[in-house]
């Protein structure tokens, strides 16, 4: 488990294997070394990859991650290369502080920026905040609500307002320095996972009306 909460900006390093199968991919990270184990959990732009290599490089580690065909068709994991930065989180540990909402680490879909807008207020010192509006799969539209939270690239996000299978997220001036969210434009793609109170919530309204 994971609350959508960035503890560190990764970096692709290298890339193996063939799209549509099994790939390896390198990750470059400020994480120390010894405490990552073999097998560990961690959020890598969203989807929960397991560690199967990790090593110590100046300035952190790097580790290992295998992602299987299943998880390059649903995400965007199949779209990295070396050079592409991903918002990390460590598994969640019994006691941390629970700062974003729920999160599995298993993402619904892909959504789209459709646009991006700057805003700024007067003369903040702390810069710009950004609004973004993200387009999602007709299904998934019913499971985000105004005011609830969305995980998306592996952050903890408030929706602001909802208009059918679009809806709207404000980034502060922290998340857009420490997250690759001060990288995205409109047409980017997005790792969704919506909430999961939600999907439960769906789930058992389905159940009581087949029932």
């Amino acid at each position: 488990m994971f609350t959508g909460i960035v503890t560190d900006l990764g970096e692709v390093a290298a890339v193996e294997g063939a799209q549509g199968t099994l790939k390896r991919l390198r990750i470059h990270s400020a994480y120390d070394p010894a405490t990552i184990a073999l097998g560990a959990s961690i959020a890598c732009g969203g989807p929960c990859l397991t560690v199967v290599a990790v090593g110590p490089r100046e300035g952190g580690c790097w580790f290992d991650v295998d992602a299987a065909a299943e998880t390059l068709e649903r995400t965007t994991v199949g779209d990295w290369r070396p050079g592409t930065r991903i918002n990390l989180e460590r598994s969640l540990k019994i006691g941390d502080e629970l700062g974003g909402h729920m999160v599995t680490g298993h993402v619904d879909a892909v959504a789209t920026i459709v646009a991006k807008e700057a805003i700024t207020a007067g003369d903040n010192p702390w810069g710009p905040t950004a609004r973004f509006a993200i387009k999602v799969p007709p299904a998934l539209a019913p499971f985000i609500a105004e005011k609830g939270s969305v995980c998306l690239d592996g952050t903890s996000l408030t929706v602001n307002a909802v208009d059918d299978d679009t809806f709207s997220v404000l980034i502060i001036p922290h998340t857009l320095s420490v997250t690759t969210w001060g990288d995205r434009q409109a047409g980017d793609r997005l790792n969704l996972e919506v909430d999961l109170m939600a999907r439960y919530a769906a789930r058992l309204a389905d159940a009581r009306r087949a029932g």
